[in-house]
């Protein structure tokens, strides 16, 4: 017999790079950490990549040869947001911001702004992406 968990339970996801600890055990992280890995998941998985999720991700390696241009960026921004939106249900999404880096033509960074359902803190995380330069 399996027992079920509790409703209080933080809903966790297996850890993205399982590695044991000195005991041999795999430890789940904690929902901070939990929610973090899961966004970089659905921020790297390209639409299709998953079988019986064709519509999963926001596949940010397809746009790697896209130009800079303010066009690419709101196309990054709203995958980014649809995504989150629709795949990460253990978070309230505040704000995705993408832009250019200084000194840096081929190269955006993309921060989302979220805070975590169960608690209401507030967190943060960034990529940079290289594209195309402009031009």
């Amino acid at each position: 017999m399996t027992a079920l968990a509790s409703p209080a339970a933080e809903p966790r996801g297996w850890p993205l790079l399982p590695v044991p600890d000195d005991a041999g055990e795999l430890r789940y992280p904690d929902l901070d950490e939990s929610v973090r890995q899961q966004i970089r998941v659905i921020l790297t998985t390209r639409p299709g990549e998953q079988l019986m999720r064709p519509d999963y991700g926001a596949g940010l390696d397809d746009y790697a040869h896209e130009p800079n241009t303010l066009t690419t960026r709101r196309r990054i921004r709203d995958a980014v947001h649809g995504a989150l939106g629709r795949w990460e249900p253990r978070i309230l999404l505040d704000r995705v911001e993408v832009w250019e880096v200084d000194d840096r033509p081929g190269e955006v960074r993309v921060e989302i702004g979220y805070r975590l359902r169960r608690t209401g803190a507030a967190r943060k995380l960034g990529v940079v992406l290289e594209l195309a330069a402009e031009g």
